[in-house]
């Protein structure tokens, strides 16, 4: 393999020969810090042979592609030039016949023709469907195979032409790389992705048919759920694909198959025959979802892609994703018959059940594994290597595919649900039930309830009404409690059990958004926490540690080496999926016969996609209907961004496009609203008076003389000319590079940041990171400021957008068992919040504080919305999000 500078396009045999080129020839001097200034932000190094060169529709690569422009006749199937075709004009409805009714009503009542009802597109909610599925473009058909054995079928849709569809769509347009690359910072750190792991670039670069190909590798998942609530008795085994650009609820993500689920009676059930058929119809089907790629494994086919180009395309079987039960089906190891977490052997190596993170296991392959079923006799392989002699894994029939390699860490079901919630937190209980009395016991359980109630809001940021006491959770409800956890039950629980869960979560953390930089950190993290463990047993809460969710975060090191990081690539992406793609769909059928109805719910729905994108792409669907049809502005198009009022939204763009952080006051709804709906005044001693703060008019004009003479460390405490206000903000918005959370495509985040006098009926004065000194990381170089007021104003022909706050100070160190810096409101001489005046350019994005609850317990009455003015000391939560984790520092 060879590497590629990306400043002169050179070739180098490594990555240390490239390196050495890049320093010497592209920095101001020979050390690294110039090679970084060179680097500036972001450098990508791209593989040499798996180039993704455009080439035409019959595959003959282009010496000079010209970029593509977008077809400016989209639909040329139109009918009598109707850009709507087939649905005549633009129309909607939440409920289609109550809808139709409507607007047949409307119509008749201003119409004096009899023939009035004609002009309704739809007479019922039948032609409506009638109507979408005669559009021709969108939407792979699904195919019903019959299986034997009481006939289960297995209903799946080409995955080939998914993929052509997928590929095709503009949607996904500047969304992706069609080169494998390497990408590092300005701190020569590179991020591990997708692109950099996975092991197949090597061996497809030796075929040189597939050089100046695309490669995908292909992403897929199968997660069992439920969709009947109250009975539990309807199962959907959907799989789902990925593609590179992969968000849970957009196209990236396709339903391609939904497995069959054998049933039968209770006895019949433990019948080892019946339990080896569940087993190899499993594989057999998912062997026929994918058999449709395998040629092109091998021998690369022309497809066009978002830009317009086509392209020579390289399949290959990527990470496959699985929570931990479904990937001992797809290794087709031994399983306990009670419990899948109980005595089981792990998918990734051959520990012994009894003693999984003990000396001397050895990694898994299916190489290995034909060896040892060809050599032992089924016994000697179920009770010595857990494996069943019986069971094929699908992979074994595509090219550069091991199951055992392919599986992709999990973070949610795995970490998350397993080891935090499943494990760590009823560990947890379990030792308060030792420790104390029933009674006891109890009271403390209830008050880490109400501790859980009591932290401040934060975007984002889940409540629980019951405390962690209720019973349907859910993914996102785990990772709400994982960040308010801690300071939850601090003093209740032995130090080293706080330590001990804190190296956990920071391991979830680190791997949720890995770069080279950190890895080592994640595997010191990992055995802090299974040495700190031994607590557990000590304490008597737990008898062995032998679970395969726990040893699971041995493999995630080498996991992250092969795919990257697990940002995106864990069950939570199939889970999310659930909603759109089954749940949503029954509901919406007659509950007879429902998989047929909800097939052809999926097809109409991504008919529908397909169309709106086209719609779009060709300009039909820009502005109002009315001003559509009669060439007129005179109905009011409501601008999104002013009601766009949400708390955290993924933002499209790229990091290039914002600085390290955009804070900006947030518009206003219409000019001066604030000023007059909550009657501000404008000037300066009387908006004092009114917000309650006496020391504003001091603050301020020291903020104003500062601006005026930035080098003279003291201002005087009056000032002759003293602007009036423009406007009074209720929030900022803060834009920040975060692709660890929730962030468009380009990995960029919106943060609301809100100081208000009346939300929800209550008060809310959010804090923030302060940036005091920026040659300094992390907290070294800040401090947490509660924002007291948002405004704007002009002095001296300049504008200004400011902020009142009251600081909040940190101690030296962090606290040694949460890791978390400790931060207390700071106060003058006479005991009262001190008060400044900021810009708002200094603020980076918000903070979230967790209050430190010492001995006393919390009242059940209590509102968290008066925490921060009612506890006197802080946790600064690192754990609220990814960005934060990263953010304030780990180390």
């Amino acid at each position: 393999m060879s590497y590629t500078c990306s400043f002169c396009e050179g070739n180098f045999h490594s990555q240390g020969g490239l390196m050495k080129h890049m320093n010497l020839k592209h920095s101001k001097n020979s050390t690294l810090t110039g090679m970084a200034e060179a680097l500036q932000s972001h450098t990508f190094i791209r593989h040499p042979h798996l180039s993704a060169r455009p080439c035409s529709s019959d595959g003959t690569f282009l010496r000079d592609p010209v970029p593509q422009l977008p077809t400016p006749e989209l639909f040329k199937s139109c009918h009598d030039g109707d850009p709507w075709f087939p649905f005549g004009g633009r129309s909607s409805a939440d409920n289609i016949q109550h809808g139709l009714d409507l607007w047949r009503a409307t119509v008749m009542r201003y119409q004096t023709d009899h023939d009035s009802c004609n002009r309704v597109l739809w007479r019922s909610a039948v032609e409506m469907y009638g109507t979408i599925d005669s559009i021709s473009a969108g939407g792979v058909a699904w195919t019903t195979y019959q299986l034997s054995y009481n006939t289960y079928e297995l209903n799946v849709r080409n995955v080939l032409s998914v993929f052509e569809e997928q590929l095709a769509s503009k949607e996904f347009e500047g969304k992706f790389e069609y080169t494998p690359y390497e990408e590092y910072d300005k701190n020569l750190a590179f991020t591990l992705t997708l692109c950099q792991g996975i092991g197949h670039f090597d061996t497809i670069s030796q075929d040189k048919k597939t050089h100046r190909s695309m490669f995908i590798p292909i992403i897929a998942g199968s997660d069992k759920t439920t969709v009947s609530v109250v009975t539990g008795h309807q199962e959907y085994h959907p799989v789902n694909i990925v593609n590179t650009a992969r968000r849970g609820h957009g196209n990236g993500v396709v339903p391609i198959a939904f497995l069959p689920i054998p049933k039968t009676s209770k006895r019949q059930r433990k019948r080892s025959e019946f339990q080896v058929f569940c087993r190899q119809l499993y594989h057999i089907c998912l062997e026929l979802v994918f058999m449709p790629l395998k040629p092109h494994m091998t021998e690369p086919k022309v497809m066009k892609c978002p830009d317009g180009h086509f392209r020579h395309v390289i399949f290959g079987l990527g990470p496959y994703i699985a929570d931990y039960p479904e990937q001992v089906w797809l290794t087709g190891i031994s399983q306990d018959h009670f419990s899948v977490w109980s005595l089981t052997h792990y998918v990734r190596c051959d520990a012994l059940p009894t003693d999984l993170d003990g000396p001397g296991s050895h990694r898994r392959s299916q190489e290995k594994t034909d060896i040892l079923v060809k050599t032992f006799d089924r016994n000697i392989l179920w009770n010595n290597f857990g494996l069943r002699h019986n069971i094929v894994p699908f992979t074994c029939s595509f090219p550069r595919a091991d199951i055992h390699e392919l599986l992709a860490p999990d973070l949610l079901h795995q970490l998350i649900k397993g080891v935090f919630k499943g494990h760590l937190v009823e560990w947890v209980l379990e030792y308060l039930y030792l420790t104390h009395t029933e009674k006891a016991a109890l009271e403390i359980i209830e008050d880490i309830d109400h501790r859980i109630l009591a932290v401040p809001s934060f975007p984002g940021l889940r409540r629980f009404p019951d405390g962690r006491d209720y019973r349907q959770w859910t993914g996102d409800d785990s990772k709400a409690l994982m960040k308010v956890f801690l300071a939850a039950i601090a003093g209740y629980v032995p130090s080293v059990m706080v330590h001990c869960i804190t190296a956990l979560m920071d391991a979830c953390y680190i791997a949720r958004a890995i770069d080279s930089l950190s890895h080592e950190h994640l595997r010191d993290c990992v055995q802090t926490f299974h040495r700190l463990c031994a607590i557990f047993v000590e304490t008597g809460a737990r008898t062995t540690l032998s679970l395969p969710r726990q040893h699971a975060l041995n493999h995630f090191y080498n996991a992250i080496h092969l795919f990257g990081s697990p940002n995106g690539l864990c069950s939570s992406i199939t889970e999310s999926k659930h909603i759109r793609a089954v749940k949503e769909p029954w509901r919406r059928s007659s509950r007879y016969l429902a998989l047929t109805q909800m097939l052809r719910t999926l097809l109409r729905l991504d008919k529908m996609l397909v169309l709106r994108q086209r719609l779009e792409d060709n300009g039909t669907l820009r502005g109002s209907p009315y001003s559509r049809y009669y060439g007129s502005t005179d109905m009011p198009i409501v601008d999104s961004e002013e009601l766009g009022d949400e708390d955290e939204a993924a933002v499209s763009g790229k990091p290039q496009d914002v600085s390290e952080f955009d804070v900006q006051l947030a518009r206003p709804r219409s000019s001066q609203v604030e000023l007059l709906e909550y009657n501000y005044p404008s000037q300066l001693h009387a908006l004092a008076v009114y917000i309650k703060q006496p020391k504003f008019p001091l603050v301020f004009t020291q903020f104003l003389y500062k601006v005026s003479h930035p080098d003279e460390q003291v201002a005087p405490s009056t000032i002759g000319e003293c602007p009036a206000f423009e406007g009074i903000h209720h929030s900022a918005v803060a834009t920040f590079y975060a692709p660890g959370d929730l962030s468009g495509s380009g990995g960029l985040r919106r943060e609301r940041i809100r100081s208000t006098p009346h939300l929800f009926d209550h008060p809310r004065r959010d804090t923030v990171f302060v940036v005091l000194d920026d040659s300094q990381l992390g907290m070294d170089g800040m401090e947490i400021g509660r924002v007291l007021l948002f405004f704007s104003f002009e002095y001296r022909r300049k504008s200004f957008s400011c902020a009142l706050i009251n600081w909040f100070v940190h101690a030296d160190k962090r606290n040694p068992d949460t890791g978390m810096w400790v931060v207390k409101q700071e106060v003058d001489r006479r005991g009262q919040p001190t008060l400044e005046v900021i810009h708002v350019d200094s603020i980076t994005r918000a903070a979230h504080l967790l209050p430190i609850y010492g001995s006393s317990q919390v009242p059940e009455d209590f509102d968290y919305h008066d925490a921060l003015d009612t506890y006197y000391s802080f946790f600064v939560n690192r754990y609220v999000d990814y960005h934060a984790h990263e953010f304030i520092g780990t180390h």
